[in-house]
């Protein structure tokens, strides 16, 4: 939680640093122009409070000079608050692991929505500010997961090393050697259909005026009919709020 705290924050430091770059060489930036770019196309690197670095696709129509219509599209890994990797230590070459993980859980989310233009490139050095505000599916997908268990063979000290699912009643820090294949349980995925719904200030800042370069930070919000169960011995939710930063590349036409 503490080194994606200090990504967002790193990302937010460069940005502040965008404005002032953009002063240094204002005749790189076109502040308007007279043909209206109606379609634009995006993809981007999602970093979030809650879990693994994810993507996005966007797809937007211009209703009109300063108001677009948004589809988009994100995969992302969603972690438990109280998720901790741990190993054993009493053997070498002993894989890490989150002791009392049942199962991973990544998000699918489709959605649309609408994104306004509040400040031009003109009137921000070269740097456009858009509010933006989308919603719809968000699929959840569970797999279990499976552990390395090690089985005492019967002769002094040694151990076979056999991949079974986790069970809470039977695999404890003793006899756990590390996660398995991420393979394993593939056939036994579970989807949790669930919605979102999301607000967030873009910053485009392409010298280009059909390019997009952007910095996104917002907040989204997951929520499931049931609780989603990542954990085994800790209570679980139906309900993930998270705050993102997303870079963003593309181009208008």
């Amino acid at each position: 939680m503490m080194k994606t705290l200090r990504q967002l924050l790193t990302l937010l430091l460069l940005f502040n640093a965008l404005p002032i770059l953009a002063q240094q060489n204002p005749n790189e930036y076109v502040e308007d122009k007279p043909v209206l770019m109606k379609n634009e196309a995006t993809f981007g690197l999602n970093f979030h409070t809650s879990g693994t670095i994810g993507i996005q696709f966007r797809r937007s129509y211009n209703l009109t000079g300063y108001k677009k219509w948004i589809f988009e599209g994100d995969i992302i890994g969603m972690k438990h608050p109280k998720e901790i990797k741990t190993v054993n230590r009493y053997f070498d070459n002993a894989k890490s692991y989150v002791y009392g993980k049942q199962n991973t859980l990544n998000i699918i989310r489709l959605g649309t929505g609408i994104q306004k233009t509040l400040f031009s490139k003109a009137e921000r050095n070269g740097v456009e500010i858009r509010f933006l505000y989308s919603g719809g599916l968000s699929l959840g997908i569970t797999k279990p997961v499976y552990l390395n268990i090690l089985k005492p063979t019967g002769k002094g000290g040694e151990f076979d090393v056999v991949v079974e699912k986790y069970n809470p009643e039977e695999h404890f820090v003793d006899n756990i050697y590390g996660r398995a294949p991420f393979t394993e349980g593939l056939d036994e995925i579970n989807f949790h259909p669930g919605a979102y719904g999301k607000i967030g200030f873009n910053f485009e800042y392409a010298p280009i005026f059909e390019d997009v370069k952007s910095l996104e930070i917002g907040a989204i919000v997951d929520v499931y009919p049931k609780d989603i169960p990542i954990m085994a011995l800790i209570d679980n939710k139906k309900l993930f709020l998270t705050f993102y930063i997303t870079l963003m590349y593309g181009r208008k036409w």
